[in-house]
């Protein structure tokens, strides 16, 4: 309501009521860091922990270099798209 609002004060009526294009947002992680995701989630993790938690996940990804910062939630997302069951 509020983004269509701000449409119709910015472009009138027909600008407002358009249905806009949705662009798909740029993807975080590309195919070799989602396979490294995938594969660490996988693994037996660090620290005598007996499962992966998400900001473990993330903290990893930071600390080998394989990105150079991601939050806990991109990872919950990344890996629920690949339809792993996971935490």
């Amino acid at each position: 309501m509020e983004r269509t609002r701000e449409e119709f004060l910015i472009g009138g009526l027909e600008f407002g009521l358009k249905d806009g294009e949705n662009l798909p947002k740029p993807r975080k992680l590309d195919e070799k860091q989602e396979a490294f995701l995938i594969a660490t989630a996988c693994s037996n993790p660090l620290g005598g922990r007996v499962l992966w938690t998400m900001r473990s996940l993330a903290e990893h990804l930071v600390k080998v270099g394989v990105i150079d910062r991601i939050s806990d939630e991109t990872i919950h997302q990344t890996l629920k798209k690949m339809k792993l069951n996971y935490g």
